[in-house]
């Protein structure tokens, strides 16, 4: 059930009631040195509640979480990010100032300019089609015109060299291509042409071939339960640099009368090689795509804890966890259908939890850290990194003066003592560290080559059952040495900051509206905070800033799927204008041609490069050992690389 105005109006009332209760818990155990549980529940139960609707980025549920951690920064006497000469008039403008904006596409809508039209011969009439009944312009469009433009049916539209399969002849060059959805494995999630069925492949096969625009044939028999039908935006690829829509199956039938046959026809006759191939009648198309983005201003929440130390409180440690889920479904769900709340506890309302009560324990604690403390709950992570990287290239305190950056992401359900740590290989300091901060634990080190090692902290002491002279269990540490990985450390170490990621590993929730608050381990996650916060003193109390390393990276990628690796590090929040680079992993392809961070790859291979989408198609059809030239944007200065692929392992 989607929530209506009076029923936002009462949520918005025990937020109130709620804010109001964590005060008083938090006012009760500001003089605790440890974290709570109990307001780890709650913080949790509120953001991760039907009352947010998921915290797609860009809605009001995420809006109102936003507020919510702001209230809790404000309470806690932090900072706010953006300083005024004058006091805040109300509450409102008060918790506004701890939101840094930046802009965000939150979804498209139909113009008035949308136009489809069938011309069978320049005798005859022409046919209109009706828009959203017959025909719907995709996200991925970009606006434009053709006036009655040649069309050339092309299978499902597939190109893959690997698998020696092209189903686009010379003569589609300027028409505009009629395609099938799917692919000719059927539903088989594990066919040979499995990754080929999302539309993106379709469009850039088009594209790559010289059409001017895609129709994509809708799969199910009612257009309007067709995905095709549905308009999204994905804010990581932009669009897909020509006209793209879905047309019902019942259109499709009506051009293919004319000619005597069926789709039914066409669709059969591709499936058996035996049998002739249903002939495509002559057609001619005027399409016009009028697609209107909508931009919102989306946040970061930001809080400061000033240091107290005169020199090293120019300092920055960052502490940083994203608020931003999946809304409702769709894109990034793993869940069967669309429309279930989302709610997102272990990802990653539980890493917000921990952000804001290792702020409450550093605001309580003394002595006060010497070093300034950035506290950011990030959106947009789901999108593509997208706050973080803003924040990277807006930051409130320089990175150059940024020591560390600490990300906790799914960190609420620990098993069996097990929590993983990445970007230990991002500073020659953080073995040492990590081991003082949990001391009797061995620990698996997973270097980038995957290769493991134990590693045991035998100076110190433990009971025979585990536990530390202080009586309380230690982890079971896997630590892994990229700094690169799929949340917001990322933007950082691509900006040379050490960096530490915290987590719990994924679970059968994970991406579905089963993710709840009440499978989250409360006293365990309370446990993680003790350690994480651990670090961060050992961090602080050095007068020394930690030493940036260049990690070892994961190695070629060996869950992509992809026959050959780059070693190239893409900036998902960057669309449209090539594939800028965050970086190039080390003594890797991409690094031995001589890419850097920044560059802007827009050709590759022979393929245009405008978003990851195109570059990974391009990725798919290279092959390990061959040469292939990349162009790439460094700057205003364009360059050409030769580069040779290697095998992936």
């Amino acid at each position: 059930m989607r929530i209506n105005k009076f029923a936002r109006t009462y949520y918005i009332l025990v937020l109130a009631a709620t804010i109001s209760v964590v005060a008083a818990l938090g006012q009760q155990s500001s003089n605790q040195s440890s974290p709570s549980p109990e307001l780890l529940r709650r913080h949790v139960s509120y953001l991760a509640s039907d009352a947010l609707e998921g915290r797609r980025t860009g809605t009001a549920g995420a809006n109102d979480a936003a507020h919510y951690i702001a209230g809790e920064f404000s309470r806690l006497g932090l900072r706010p990010a953006i300083q005024m000469g004058r006091a805040p008039r109300n509450r409102g403008e008060a918790l506004s100032r701890f939101l840094q904006r930046f802009p965000y596409v939150a979804g498209v809508e139909l113009g008035r300019g949308n136009e489809l039209s069938l011309q069978f011969a320049a005798d005859k009439p022409s046919t209109t089609l009706k828009l959203v009944e017959d025909w719907m312009p995709l996200g991925l469009s970009v606006n434009g015109r053709l006036e009655n433009t040649p069309a050339i049916f092309v299978g499902y539209g597939i190109t893959a060299s690997e698998l020696n399969h092209n189903d686009y002849p010379a003569a589609a060059a300027g028409k505009i291509a009629i395609a099938l959805s799917g692919t000719p494995d059927g539903d088989n999630p594990h066919g040979q042409f499995a990754r080929y069925e999302d539309v993106r492949w379709k469009a850039i096969a088009a594209r790559n071939a010289g059409a001017k625009a895609l129709v994509v044939i809708a799969g199910e028999e009612t257009f309007k339960d067709d995905r095709l039908a549905r308009l999204r935006y994905d804010n990581s690829a932009g669009d897909a640099g020509l006209l793209v829509i879905g047309i019902s199956r019942q259109v499709v039938d009506y051009i293919l009368k004319t000619s005597g046959s069926s789709l039914a026809d066409l669709e059969n006759s591709l499936k058996a090689s035996t049998r002739a191939p249903i002939k495509f009648p002559e057609l001619s198309l005027t399409l016009a795509t009028d697609i209107v983005r909508r931009e919102v201003v989306a946040s970061n929440v930001i809080g400061i804890l000033e240091g107290a130390d005169p020199i090293l409180k120019k300092e920055a440690i960052v502490v940083g966890a994203h608020y931003d889920h999946l809304g409702r479904g769709g894109e990034g769900s793993l869940a069967q259908r669309e429309g279930d709340v989302h709610h997102g506890a272990d990802d990653n309302a539980s890493g917000v939890a921990g952000m804001m009560e290792i702020a409450r324990l550093f605001v309580s604690d003394r002595p006060k850290p010497r070093r300034t403390i950035v506290f950011i709950a990030f959106s947009g992570e789901e999108e593509g990194l997208l706050g973080s990287n803003y924040y990277v290239n807006h930051p409130i305190i320089p990175l150059g003066s940024t020591v560390a950056m600490i990300n906790m992401d799914m960190i609420g359900r620990m098993k069996d003592d097990r929590l993983i740590i990445g970007g230990l290989g991002t500073s020659a300091e953080w073995r040492r560290i990590i081991e003082n901060a949990n001391p009797t634990q061995n620990s698996i080190i997973k270097a980038g080559d995957g290769a493991a090692d134990s590693v045991s902290a035998s100076s110190h002491t433990s009971s025979g059952n585990g536990s530390a002279s202080n009586g309380r269990r230690k982890f079971q540490l896997s630590l892994n040495e990229d700094g690169y990985g799929p949340s917001d450390h990322s933007s950082f170490y691509a900006k040379q900051i050490p960096v530490l990621f915290f987590w719990t590993g994924t679970h059968e929730d994970y991406h579905k509206p089963s993710d709840t608050a009440d499978r989250i381990n409360y006293a365990d996650e309370a446990r993680i905070l003790v350690l994480v916060s651990r670090v961060m003193r050992d961090i602080d109390g050095d007068m020394k800033r930690p030493t940036y390393t260049v990690a070892r990276s994961e190695s070629a990628g060996r869950s992509s799927g992809f026959r050959v690796y780059l070693g190239t590090i893409p900036n998902y929040a960057d669309a449209n204008n090539g594939l800028l680079l965050d970086g190039v992993r080390n003594n890797s392809p991409a690094e031995k041609a001589g890419l850097k961070a920044g560059d802007r790859i827009v050709m590759i291979a022979g393929r245009e490069v405008r978003n990851v989408y195109d570059y990974t198609y391009a990725l798919g059809e290279m092959k390990a050992g061959q040469e292939y030239e990349v162009e790439v944007w460094r700057g205003a200065e364009r360059l050409k690389f030769k580069l040779t692929p290697a095998a992936r392992r």
